[in-house]
């Protein structure tokens, strides 16, 4: 039988933290079942984008700090990867995220290493639900000996509910997520997609940061909720089951969540679900908002979703004004799409994962729109945003 842990913890004091966490990680069979000294773990964060933690957009900085404190009491070497979700005003938001969020303070102070998914490279690997030939992840979740996935518990306005079985969409690096999702418009079919994430990495614990939950039309743009929970199972299905059940939504409301029940990710009958810590079962969010698409009977224009998909397909292109041919694009490339000689980029092989932009030292490769118009707006907002926030 599948088992969540559900434990109080009413904000983010280091040592509240430290308790809950041990203590939930204990029912769920103890630290040393999952880790030994000297494995590479890895923190599997939401960072969505560059968000404050008060916002609670992302996993909570001092979550991955209590984490991380005690994975390396235990002799593990601890990454905090993650990719962020598109292009703003043609940069890549990752780093930035890190930043922005506190996460590379965090890594820092306890010495952690930092891994951006979009500069890390790629696995390539073959999909089941029949979008793809083949689907390109962040090398990271393969390197790890052991990955922990933090989820925060957020409502989605397209999507209802994001947790556990979404959060690892951001194991797609680089732009491509974008291109998934005009592949696979609609949430049950994009669920399908995620289905072929998990079925491909190995995730060993989910670990759900609800200290502060996000209510209404997320996963950004809804308000901060106080829930004061921590979710612990090694079923992200079951967790995700037990989360949307405390927001007061059954698995049947919730289509992403029926994609990982029709591709069998894990156990989604609660009353199959063992609940205990400090509940024995799903506890009730009182007065807790859902996004205004739950039991909306009106169905999404998918084909304006594509064709806006369309009109801001980004990618990069090497600006040979400041390109200083160190060719550190060519050799970056993970499937060799970048001519050595001229720098031409051959968009049929680009997985568009952004290792070329992000570990180019000149800033010569830029994500550029296939729009003009578009293209124009991004530049006009990237001058914008550097002379007012560089």
């Amino acid at each position: 039988m599948a088992k969540v842990i559900i434990k109080d913890c009413t904000d983010y004091q280091l040592d509240l933290l430290k308790k809950q966490i041990e203590a939930g990680v204990e029912l769920l069979g103890g630290w040393d079942r999952f880790v030994s000294a000297g494995m590479k773990v890895l923190l599997k964060v939401n960072l969505i984008g560059p968000k404050t933690p008060d916002t609670a957009s992302i996993t909570h900085p001092e979550f991955v700090r209590v984490l991380t404190q005690i994975l390396k009491k235990r002799g593990c070497i601890v990454w905090i990867g993650d990719s962020s979700g598109g292009a703003i005003a043609g940069i890549a938001p990752t780093a930035r995220g890190f930043l922005v969020s506190g996460l590379e303070k965090v890594a820092h102070e306890e010495g952690a290493v930092i891994k951006n998914f979009d500069r890390e490279g790629v696995i390539e690997v073959t999909p089941s639900s029949g979008y793809l030939d083949k689907m390109y992840l962040a090398k990271p979740m393969f390197e790890a000996d052991f990955v922990i996935n933090l989820p925060k518990l957020k409502t989605h306005s397209a999507g209802i509910y994001t947790g556990a079985f979404k959060n690892l969409f951001g194991c797609i690096p680089g732009l491509r997520k974008a291109e998934y999702h005009r592949l696979a418009p609609n949430s049950k079919e994009l669920g399908l997609m995620i289905a072929d994430i998990h079925r491909n990495v190995n995730v060993g614990l989910h670990m759900m940061d609800a200290v502060t939950a996000m209510q209404g039309e997320g996963p950004t743009a809804g308000e901060v909720y106080h829930a004061g929970k921590i979710l612990f199972s090694t079923d992200p299905l079951a967790l995700d089951v037990v989360g949307a059940a405390m927001l007061g939504m059954k698995i049947e409301e919730v289509p992403i969540l029926m994609s990982a029940k029709e591709k069998e990710i894990g156990e989604s009958a609660l009353n199959k679900i063992e609940i205990s810590g400090d509940y024995d079962s799903p506890p009730n969010l009182p007065g807790f908002k859902l996004p205004k698409k739950f039991r909306s009977t009106k169905q999404g224009n998918h084909k304006v979703l594509v064709r806006l998909i369309d009109l801001l397909k980004t990618r990069p292109r090497v600006n040979h004004k400041l390109c200083k041919n160190c060719n550190m694009c060519v050799e970056s490339c993970p499937v060799q799409a970048i001519n050595k000689n001229g720098k031409k980029i051959d968009y049929s092989s680009c997985i568009e994962c952004m290792c070329c932009h992000e570990l180019c030292m000149y800033k010569a490769v830029e994500l550029r729109k296939d729009n003009p118009l578009a293209d124009a707006v991004t530049r006009l907002l990237h001058r914008f945003f550097r002379s007012h926030y560089s």
